[in-house]
């Protein structure tokens, strides 16, 4: 589980042998310098940089898990590899949500008069699938593990919120749901695409492939927009109505964690919270089952969102 901190952000993994893997690394000083606070441009930025600490964690886990199945001399897997990866994945996901809906409201074009309508069609195709592919996916139980996780980052980051010791019992008293969580910016991205799509009619299906892939940055900086405002507005009813539809499909991508499982999230949190007060090395960072007993508590402020090395690698 990686979470994100103010100027670092942490790596936590179950080991099979119980113990949990954690790691602290100051974040690139390109993704928290001034453009940070730039409307618009932020949402390219953080959708960069997701993509950036997504695979290093990723990269980070597996490495982990290789060097337990097949001892510590087996070699890390290439950067280049994750890299193929990532782009293969980035590939599947337009030709998926962007691409297909695309191909079939062209075919569809001769039976839809309106410019605005074949693009309602468009958005609403894209939605179909993105809702069935979570749902199809849902069925693995490796993706039921990885959901449950992502409900205890949700749930440990609502207990930090609301300034509660970060212990297993205390996370257990909120819904795995979060309004500023990825699966509400996917929801954000199809609707949004709508209105941008519709003010470009319907040009030769050339014109649309490309403007299906180039306006992805442009539909995605609205997007974030969108649920930074939402997420900051949440005691209001607007910002509660804004969020509504991405907290409701996270119905589909959380599950209720077990122990061990929020466990993970915890030490993950409290190691971004240490590394951000400039403990690199902090006492905090203890056996869980200590911390369910001394109710070790998170201090500082960790956000959802400067260059230096990593720290070493150290367990909870």
């Amino acid at each position: 589980m990686m979470i994100r901190g103010r100027n670092f952000f942490s790596l936590a993994v179950r080991r099979q042998d119980g113990t949990i893997f954690r790691q602290q690394e100051p974040l690139n000083s390109m993704f928290n310098g001034p453009i940070r606070r730039v409307p618009l441009l932020r949402g390219v930025l953080v959708l960069l940089e997701s993509l950036t600490l997504g695979m290093k964690a990723l990269r980070r886990s597996a490495n982990i898990a290789m060097q337990e199945d097949q001892g510590d001399e087996q070699e890390e897997i290439p950067p280049l590899a994750m890299a193929a990866t990532l782009a293969v994945s980035l590939l599947f996901g337009l030709a998926l949500f962007f691409m297909l809906p695309l191909f079939i409201v062209w075919l569809l074009d001769p039976y839809v008069s309106s410019d605005f309508l074949s693009n309602v069609i468009e958005g609403a195709i894209r939605l179909t699938i993105l809702v069935s592919y979570i749902k199809v996916i849902g069925f693995s139980s490796d993706i039921k593990r990885v959901f449950a996780y992502h409900g205890a980052e949700h749930m440990a980051v609502h207990t930090h919120e609301a300034g509660l010791p970060l212990i297993v019992e205390n996370v257990r008293k909120f819904g795995t749901p979060h309004p500023r969580c990825g699966t509400a910016f996917l929801l954000t991205v199809v609707l949004v695409s709508i209105i941008v799509f519709a003010f470009l009619q319907r040009p030769p299906i050339e014109w649309r492939i490309i403007s299906r892939i180039a306006l992805v940055p442009v539909i995605a900086a609205f997007s974030y927009e969108i649920i930074r405002f939402s997420g900051a507005h949440q005691e209001a009813w607007f910002g509660k109505l804004i969020s509504q539809p991405g907290l409701i499909l996270q119905r589909l991508t959380t599950r209720q964690p077990d122990d061990s499982q929020i466990e993970v999230a915890i030490c993950a949190m409290e190691a971004a919270i240490a590394a951000d007060q400039g403990r690199e090395y902090p006492e905090e960072i203890r056996a869980v089952n200590e911390l369910e007993t001394t109710g070790g508590q998170a201090e500082s402020e960790v956000t959802r969102g400067e260059d230096g090395a990593a720290s070493p690698p150290s367990e909870c």
